[in-house]
């Protein structure tokens, strides 16, 4: 009976490790930078803590200016407010006031 002998390699050996750190380098750097890893948790964080800031900022607006329509309400209609938006409206002042426009529009950030 003839028998083939066969010198072992190391590089036999090494085929099953070699492909499984492959496999968990390929899963850790997605679960880093993927759609849904670590690192997409702190961005969406991040642009939380802003939107939150400039739903206070509105929410602060809003308020300002439903303070200011209450004012012209009946019963409680300032003369001051309605000097103010008098003028306003009609773009008239005295010779010896001064006046300064603001524009009227969103302001988009």
């Amino acid at each position: 009976m003839w028998t083939r002998q066969h010198k072992q390699t190391n590089t036999g050996r090494l085929i099953v490790p070699a492909l499984a750190v492959m496999f968990l380098s390929y899963f850790g750097f997605h679960a880093y930078h993927g759609e849904f890893g670590i690192y997409s948790k702190y961005r969406l964080e991040a642009r939380a803590i802003a939107l939150q800031a400039r739903l206070d900022t509105v929410r602060a607006q809003r308020l300002d200016v439903e303070r200011r329509v209450h004012m012209l309400h009946d019963g409680s209609l300032e003369k001051d407010m309605l000097d103010e938006q008098a003028r306003n409206a009609l773009n008239m002042s005295h010779a010896d006031e001064l006046t300064i426009m603001r524009p009227s529009g969103r302001r988009i950030n």
